[in-house]
């Protein structure tokens, strides 16, 4: 039920110190820029561009190859029909319904900045469908993000797009998140964002009707992934607020509760996107992502019954949690990890690996709202 977003500014890699760094080996054909993006391994990135870990290491100054952070650029080999191909361009993309300004940078593989440059915005701009975004540097990209976004749902492979999560997606073809994430070569737990390309399972279909009950790797009773169908049926014939909308309610219902409004942007934009639309296997539901026991939780702290299908209440239901679990911890990395995996499972557990991935997410979030 998360949604990962590209940071405005990648973090640094670590470096070595010089008399450490051995001259790196100048690529056949160039070196060109990659995104890490999560799950990757250098491994797996040194894989897919024909080249050693040691020559990554070396090129970007990597101190610790068994630790890099989503969001990190690292400089790896053109491949030979890269090189022939691509060029350079500007291109100017027609904003669709659902899109963001993180997740047209990751489509066309540039630097979020670039594109916020290049248009005079900045990362929290809102955009809207019918407006033209000018996206400079996107080299053959532009025709693969095109032919992907064709292609999602006929070919095995699914592009992710802005508010997507593995459970929905995996609820859309009728399969298991655990099915994608292993046609996938991802953890079931990893986040995924607007670009990224997925692999379906052969047996992914729409026309099933089985009604999907995993996610994360835990299998929900029938009734849970029952009551999530449904929910996610009456949503989808409902008229739910603008990302615009939305948006202004988060703030306003923020402020109302005490709670910092960019951090409850932020959590409400990494669950959903600020869609109302979404649940997941688990029955998490809109906006804020809160399960039917977080939202009666939260209707005995705001004193009335919330229904989660109504967008107010979902985003008021989120915030109050949001302020409780901000009372309870003290410290706004706690108040986050605890809104994600869970208040006693984070006292009991600390963090796990996912929820400070999830953690550092939301405030990189925060700091551009």
């Amino acid at each position: 039920m998360v949604f990962i977003a590209t940071p405005a500014t990648p973090p640094p890699l670590a470096v070595l110190p010089a008399a450490a760094v051995a001259t790196s080996k100048p690529a056949p054909h160039g070196w060109t820029t990659y995104v890490v993006r999560a799950g990757d391994t250098l491994e797996g990135i040194a894989a897919r561009h024909r080249t050693t870990v040691g020559l990554l290491v070396t090129k970007n100054h990597v101190r610790d190859r068994h630790l890099i952070m989503a969001g990190t650029r690292l400089q790896v080999p053109r491949t030979a029909a890269a090189a022939k191909t691509a060029r350079p361009s500007t291109v100017v993309h027609t904003v669709r319904s659902g899109d963001t300004l993180i997740g047209i940078a990751a489509r066309y593989k540039v630097p979020l900045a670039s594109v916020l440059k290049a248009n005079h915005l900045r990362a929290s701009t809102l955009i809207h469908p019918g407006q033209k975004v000018t996206v400079r540097g996107a080299a053959a990209a532009a025709a693969s993000a095109r032919a992907g976004a064709s292609s999602s749902g006929k070919s095995g492979t699914y592009t992710v797009r802005d508010g997507d999560t593995l459970s929905a997606i995996a609820v859309r073809h009728r399969t298991t998140v655990g099915a994608i994430a292993r046609a996938s070569g991802i953890s079931a737990r990893s986040l995924i964002h607007p670009g990224q390309r997925l692999r379906l399972p052969a047996s992914a279909s729409r026309s099933a009707t089985s009604v999907p009950d995993t996610f994360n790797g835990v299998r929900y009773p029938r009734e849970i992934a029952e009551a999530a169908a449904r929910n996610r049926a009456i949503l989808a014939k409902r008229k739910v607020p603008s990302r615009s909308e939305t948006k202004a309610m988060i703030v306003r219902t923020a402020r109302s509760h005490g709670v910092d409004p960019r951090l409850a942007l932020a959590i409400a934009y990494q669950e959903s996107g600020w869609n109302q639309r979404a649940v997941s296997v688990a029955n998490a539901v809109g906006v804020m992502q809160v399960i039917p026991s977080g939202g009666q939780w939260a209707s005995d702290l705001v004193g009335r019954r919330l229904n989660l299908l109504n967008t107010q209440d979902n985003i008021t239901a989120g915030v109050v949690m949001l302020r409780a679990l901000g009372r309870a911890t003290g410290k706004t990395e706690h108040q986050v990890a605890a809104y994600y995996q869970g208040l006693g499972a984070l006292q009991r557990n600390g963090m796990y690996s996912d929820t400070r991935l999830y953690v550092k997410n939301v405030l990189r979030l925060r700091s551009s709202m």
